[in-house]
């Protein structure tokens, strides 16, 4: 990505376990290797899709999750689409930090610099931003 670049790509999958692997790939492919927040992106995004397999219905057949990144050279956005479900993504407490589950939104509320989620009709859009760290 050069200055002055902005790129925004969106890639659908399946709404399977195997998918978040494609998530990861496509996050750090579209961003490439020398935009500063793709580590963390694909890191991120990975957190992100492997919920919605885990809690939504986009993990029922015929379910589907898209991932947009939307990049600039001094930041990132990503939006992962899917079919809701019984809930909503909520950062649980602290309680046992070595807990199996719930550190994946630890991870998205620590290292993003904003994330949140949205109805838009049908669907759940959990969104994080993250900011270049400015070069001296």
């Amino acid at each position: 990505m050069t200055a002055g670049t902005a790129i925004r790509a969106s890639l659908t999958v399946p709404g399977y376990p195997d998918q978040v692997h494609a998530a990861r790939v496509f996050t750090g492919t579209t961003l490439g290797d020398d935009h500063p927040c793709t580590a963390v992106a694909v890191l991120l995004v990975s957190e992100l899709v492997t919920n919605s397999v885990l809690h939504s219905n986009s993990r029922l057949p015929g379910g589907t999750i898209t991932i947009t990144v939307t990049g600039t050279p001094d930041g990132v956005r990503v939006e992962v689409r899917d079919a809701g479900g019984t809930s909503v993504p909520l950062l649980k407490d602290p309680v046992n930090a070595l807990a199996e589950g719930g550190r994946g939104l630890r991870l998205v509320t620590d290292l993003a610099a904003r994330w949140d989620y949205r109805h838009d009709a049908d669907r759940l859009i959990t969104w994080f931003e993250l900011c270049a760290e400015p070069s001296s």
